[in-house]
């Protein structure tokens, strides 16, 4: 500790470079304690599904969906996901899963269900791409 001051006088770009990736992640882990909803394993939300009964929602294009989706669950576009759907409005109080192909629409659109006032919103963190990497089972087609 006595050479720090030494250190960063002889190396101004590094310690620029370990304040700014310091910076960065402490942003990242407050930014997902206050995000409102919680990002979920494949393992986790299996858990969800059987014992408080989630509602699962993808938000996935329709092609996609149609391709391969979670056992029970529903498609609802993401232009659709507000909290005036009927299929989304009757559960503002139970838990709300959401997942997409790779997770990151999914976590838009738990953002809004978070905004729209719902209490337990949940993301499938990595999509359905990690549901298929866990070997957990796919179908296609509608449901």
């Amino acid at each position: 500790m006595e050479r720090l001051p030494e250190f960063i006088g002889n190396h101004p770009v590094l310690s620029l470079g370990m304040v700014a990736v310091t910076v960065v992640l402490i942003y990242n882990e407050i930014s997902r304690f206050t995000q409102g909803f919680k990002s979920v394993t494949p393992a986790q939300l299996t858990h969800l599904i059987n014992r408080q009964n989630a509602l699962l929602v993808d938000v996935s294009p329709f092609n996609d969906y149609e391709k391969g989706h979670i056992p029970g669950a529903r498609h609802v576009a993401l232009s659709q996901l507000d909290a005036e759907n009927p299929a989304l409005a009757k559960v503002r109080t139970l838990p709300v899963a959401i997942c997409c192909r790779s997770g990151v629409t999914s976590a838009q659109a738990a953002k809004r269900l978070v905004k729209a006032g719902f209490e337990q919103v949940y993301n499938l963190d990595g999509g359905v791409a990690a549901w298929q990497r866990a070997e957990l089972p796919l179908v296609s087609g509608k449901s």
